[in-house]
């Protein structure tokens, strides 16, 4: 039996897949594993039987990664599964930067009839209001995963010229792209053809406040910037002297915060990117999936901290987690060795720092399992039986 403790309200889409081997809570004190949407783990005590831990999203900033991988914790998100949601608002971005959509309806909605009727007053006032078209503007992507990738084609589909770039472009997505995208290698020519831009990238050390005085030196003037990625991706400050000064014409966000709430010419909506039904249901389907996986054999997908691994067995499976550093698989082939035990088949991937290695053992035994555990630089050591 499996405990599963649940944060936050997941979607029953996700909570109805886990079988009579698992027991849901919103309490448990020590978990084999917890399902998270937004609620920050950062303060929170892991119990020593926590193997996994789920977002049902895409960020998991609200996750401590570094202390997870210590402890040999298994973090996974949901990539892609709340792409469209996400998609749809960049959309709504887009067109709401460019027509000047919602002064105009705050303006209409003060109307009232007076000296002039309403009908006349909407007709010598909507002029203030004109904006341009996005048919045949350039749209500029900086990052083409799961969320940029549709928002391209998309984009193609509205009669936009779209220009992107992204270093970890996978063949997969490339081959998802429409092929009227035209895929640069570096930011700085996005950054000088757009006159659009949306941002689709992670936030890390590397991409923190990416949008930045210097950056926006480099876009056309009037620009009209998007994000729906995270809050932290542009430097506030420097926006906002850039909208001043008319460099940037729009600013639209997600991530409202007390500098740029109520700013002229920014757009900010309260965290909406994944807040549609679908998108939750997606969310926490792929989510129950992935513990569920991980919990009974041991199989990574989407993790952010390990590699993703997968091995069918024969005898038993174990299942170790460990730094990735020179002789460790030696090391453990020595202990199974003296043992007198034989592996059967193996795999062994890594992901920068942390690597899962995944043995078919005949012939497991505690002693074994212990010597393993005692291995420097393993963190966890799991057993699977068939």
């Amino acid at each position: 039996m499996y405990t599963i403790r649940t944060m936050n309200q997941i979607s029953k889409a996700g909570t109805s897949r886990f079988g009579e081997n698992y027991a849901l809570t919103d309490n448990a004190e020590n978990p084999d594993a917890i399902l998270v949407r937004s609620a920050s783990l950062h303060e929170m005590a892991f119990g020593e039987n926590l193997l996994a831990i789920a977002r049902a999203g895409a960020g998991v900033n609200n996750i401590p990664l570094d202390r997870c991988s210590e402890a040999g914790i298994c973090v996974f998100n949901t990539p892609g599964a709340n792409a469209n949601a996400v998609k749809e608002l960049v959309l709504t971005g887009l067109l709401l930067s460019s027509r000047r959509i919602p002064e105009s309806l705050a303006w209409a909605a003060r109307l009232e009839e007076g000296e002039l009727s309403v009908a006349k007053q909407v007709e010598k006032g909507k002029s203030q209001f004109a904006g341009p078209e996005i048919q045949g503007k350039t749209l500029g992507i900086i990052g083409l995963g799961a969320i940029g990738a549709l928002v391209a084609n998309a984009a193609v589909a509205l009669g936009m010229r779209v220009v992107g770039t992204d270093p970890f472009l996978s063949v997969g997505a490339a081959l998802r792209l429409d092929p009227s995208v035209q895929v640069v290698k570096s930011q700085d020519n996005v950054f000088a053809q757009a006159d659009y831009l949306t941002i689709h990238v992670p936030y890390n050390s590397d991409t923190k406040g990416m949008i930045n005085a210097q950056t926006l030196a480099k876009m056309k003037d009037g620009v009209r910037v998007l994000n729906y990625a995270r809050g932290e991706l542009v430097n506030d400050a420097d926006m906002l002297a850039a909208l001043e000064s008319g460099k940037v014409a729009y600013y639209c966000t997600d991530f409202p915060n007390e500098t740029v709430v109520g700013a002229p010419h920014v757009i900010a909506t309260p965290h909406l990117g994944a807040s549609t039904p679908e998108s939750e249901d997606n969310c926490a389907s792929m989510a129950a999936e992935e513990l569920m996986a991980y919990l009974e054999r041991g199989d990574i997908r989407n993790s952010v901290n390990l590699p993703s691994a997968q091995l069918e067995t024969t005898y038993t499976k174990v299942c170790v987690i460990h730094k990735n550093v020179p002789a460790m698989i030696s090391a453990m082939t020595a202990v199974v060795g003296e043992a007198g035990a034989n592996i059967e088949n193996m795999l062994n991937t890594s992901k920068k720092d942390y690597a899962y290695t995944i043995l078919d053992i005949d012939g497991v035994t505690d002693a074994m399992i212990d010597a393993l555990r005692a291995i420097d630089g393993v963190q966890r050591v799991r057993v699977i039986e068939k």
